[in-house]
């Protein structure tokens, strides 16, 4: 059986040296989620991960709240494998939907750098609370 897409969605992968764009286009909701996750998991899944992942949303058409969930799960897989993550070309709705959830700050932030041996210091695990 073929999975079924709104014709409303795609994803275009361009790569280049130590960086991934991904041109999301369309309806980015409970539908389509999951291929934008997948594609992610694909291209930070190799032995050497991207330093930076775009992901490019001049043609994005709607974002729902699964939109969101899968943007914060893109960031938790980037940052575990030390990707910056880029939001380009947020439309005014996006930018505006980000800002009233509260996630805006933490998807767009640099990531922290954890000072050397900080965890090992603590007795806990790099990523634990």
């Amino acid at each position: 059986m073929t999975p079924m897409h709104r014709p409303s969605f795609a994803l275009m992968a361009e790569t280049g040296p130590g960086t991934v764009r991904l041109r999301v286009t369309g309806d980015l909701d409970h539908e389509t989620t999951g291929e934008l996750v997948g594609a992610v998991r694909l291209h930070l899944g190799g032995r050497q991960a991207p330093d930076d992942l775009h992901l490019d949303f001049a043609a994005l058409s709607t974002c729902d709240s699964t939109g969101l969930s899968g943007l914060l799960l893109v960031h938790r897989l980037a940052v575990a494998r030390g990707t910056r993550l880029h939001l380009d070309d947020r439309p005014p709705f996006l930018e505006r939907f980000l800002d009233i959830t509260g996630t805006l700050e933490h998807l767009t932030a640099p990531p922290a750098e954890e000072s050397p041996g900080r965890a090992e210091d603590s007795g806990r695990r790099p990523g634990a609370v």
